[in-house]
């Protein structure tokens, strides 16, 4: 041990790290602080990868020396690398110049590290990053059979980009109008995040209340419930016993609502269609009626809904600065807007997903309080399991997690493609609250996540006949005390995307913003588009949205046609079965 603590000190005077450190961090925010916004993102990655290298190397705890005893000579090169670092202005990938952190052992440092934050403890961030690790070899190994593309990966930032974005794949044998529409895009005014609908849309809950009441005589059923806390209501005056050229007006008939027909509506519920997996266990058409009713049972038929894709003709009424878009009858865009309901997976910690506790989290009895009855996590209350006190983080069954990750982004990529969609907006399924993060495996999902939609379409995008493009609507909420932001869904998904370079033929934009402007601005240019409903596995469409107190999927049925053509007690084609297709 003495000679290892030796040899240590002596390599560690043989480079003047502080001074490299020191200069490198200060050329790093010299040149943040002149830059605009939209490099931001730049900026942040550099620091990250700058600092883990040098954590890498300077850190010297018990897990360290255990670490030297096993190899020194992994050590020796650290030191080695460590002092080949460089700052370098990135010239070849963007107009406005970018600066990112280079190894002199540019191959070695990628092989060996792939920065993480938020992790709990030191134990947890090792196994993060052996997680990440492992999933971007295994990312690299399945896409080794398919053919890169021979024109340079772009990721870009514009200078003229009104909010933090980036594009992956958007080389020049992208057609013009794809790269226009990029452009176009990241033109868009900034998401306003501190706008009305970051609460609990009270006055939006009145207002499609209203409206529902007012058109089709909505009301709700005293003392019945959907779902468990979800209430039930009935439309006296049905949309298809009213006649089919009526023209009504969201949220009431005023020059700046939003007119559509009772033909148009009709054709929208029409649309209604529903793909499902059918390598699932008990995948068929009578648990998708039930389960499309709000039935479905606690854990393997909650589990079950992860890979249900319901898609249908589903405009948008607003976007989330609560501002009604105004629209006339003989306007076609909102015809080209797809809704995508589709269940993440649910690590909260509730009654209803126990099959994701129990399927995904390894260790779930040292982690929550046991119900020995059931062979279980107990209950805390009616919904909330309890979870032991001081007891550990969770260990995640990563293999599992990932290939279903990647199953579910292929079923409802192929489920868009099959519709016609032509650029596919997606959110961060299941990354919010329901990402595990008080039991600090929200990292490693985000990370799961990220690399399981990018796997697919690198494999499968050459086959696709509709989709042209990705947008990811990822908006960057969190921020330290300081103000400076925390590691975020945003950051891991381009992260995952850069490291390695992104080789798919579909293009990518990845932006801080709404996805309802993006998805509205896609429809006017022309495209047909879809958007990503974060729908919860009881299978109703909406389900709390009265509650006043909303989620993403609560808001989109504030916001969008939903309640009218996916909401079963409204859209008498969601329980056909002809409109089911499990494959």
């Amino acid at each position: 041990m003495d000679k290892i603590i030796q040899d240590y000190d002596s390599s560690k005077q043989q480079r003047n790290q502080q001074t490299i450190k020191e200069q490198l961090l200060a050329d790093i925010n010299q040149w943040e602080t002149k830059s605009i916004e939209q490099i931001r993102h730049n900026a942040e990655k550099a620091r990250k990868d700058f600092i883990q290298l040098a954590k890498q190397s300077n850190t010297v705890t018990e897990e360290t020396v255990k670490l030297l005893k096993q190899n020194y000579e992994d050590f020796r090169r650290e030191l080695k690398k460590l002092s080949g670092i460089r700052l370098i202005s990135d010239t070849a990938t963007t107009p406005f110049h970018l600066i990112k952190i280079e190894s002199s052992d540019k191959n070695e440092h990628d092989s060996a590290t792939s920065p993480r934050q938020n992790a709990v403890t030191a134990k947890e961030k090792q196994s993060e990053l052996v997680a990440s690790n492992k999933m971007l070899q295994d990312d690299s190994s399945a896409t080794q059979g398919s053919k890169p593309s021979c024109e340079p990966n772009l990721s870009i930032i514009p200078q003229s980009s009104k909010y933090p974005s980036i594009t992956f794949g958007l080389t020049k044998s992208i057609s013009k109008d794809i790269q226009n529409l990029f452009n176009k895009l990241m033109l868009l005014n900034p998401m306003d995040k501190d706008g009305p609908m970051s609460g609990k849309c009270e006055l939006e809950t009145d207002q499609m209340e209203k409206f529902l009441k007012k058109t089709f005589g909505f009301q709700n059923i005293s003392g019945k419930y959907i779902a468990q806390g979800v209430k039930a209501f009935q439309l006296n005056k049905p949309v298809r016993s009213m006649s089919p050229n009526d023209q009504i007006h969201f949220p009431s008939d005023t020059t700046s609502s939003f007119a559509m027909t009772i033909q148009e509506i009709i054709d929208w519920q029409r649309s209604y269609k529903v793909y499902a997996g059918k390598q699932i266990n008990g995948m068929t058409n009578g648990f998708l009626q039930k389960a499309l009713q709000g039935q479905s049972d606690n854990g393997d038929e909650a589990y079950r809904m992860k890979f249900v894709v319901r898609i249908s003709t589903c405009p948008i009424l607003m976007e989330f600065d609560a501002k009604v878009i105004q629209r006339s009858t003989d306007e076609d865009w909102p015809n080209r807007i797809k809704l995508v309901s589709v269940t993440g997976i649910d690590f909260a910690g509730r009654k209803h997903d126990v099959g994701d506790i129990i399927v995904y989290i390894s260790n779930w009895k040292e982690v929550f309080e046991v119900d020995r009855n059931k062979n279980e996590p107990a209950l805390l209350n009616e919904r909330d399991f309890a979870l032991k006190r001081g007891g550990p983080s969770g260990i995640l069954n990563e293999d599992r997690l990932l290939r279903d990750l990647t199953y579910m982004a292929r079923l409802r990529l192929r489920a868009c493609d099959e519709e016609g969609v032509q650029v596919v907006v997606e959110t961060g399924i299941g990354l919010g609250v329901f990402s595990g993060k008080h039991i600090g495996v929200d990292t490693i999902v985000r990370t799961a996540s990220a690399v399981a939609i990018r796997r697919v379409l690198e494999e499968d995008g050459p086959s696709y006949k509709n989709i042209r493009a990705v947008v990811f609507a990822l908006p960057i909420f969190d921020k330290k005390r300081s103000g400076r932001r925390t590691d975020d869904t945003f950051d891991s998904f381009a992260h995952e995307f850069e490291e390695p370079h992104y080789t798919g033929r579909i293009p990518v934009l990845i932006a801080d913003q709404d996805m309802h402007r993006l998805t509205v601005a896609i429809a006017r240019a022309g495209f047909t588009v879809s958007e990503l409903n974060p729908a919860d596995s009881h299978g109703v469409f909406g389900e709390y949205w009265q509650n006043r107190g909303p989620a993403v999927e609560e808001k989109l049925a504030l916001t969008t046609v939903g309640l009218l053509v996916q909401h079963h007690l409204i859209n008498p084609h969601v329980q056909n079965t002809n409109n089911y297709y499990i494959n």
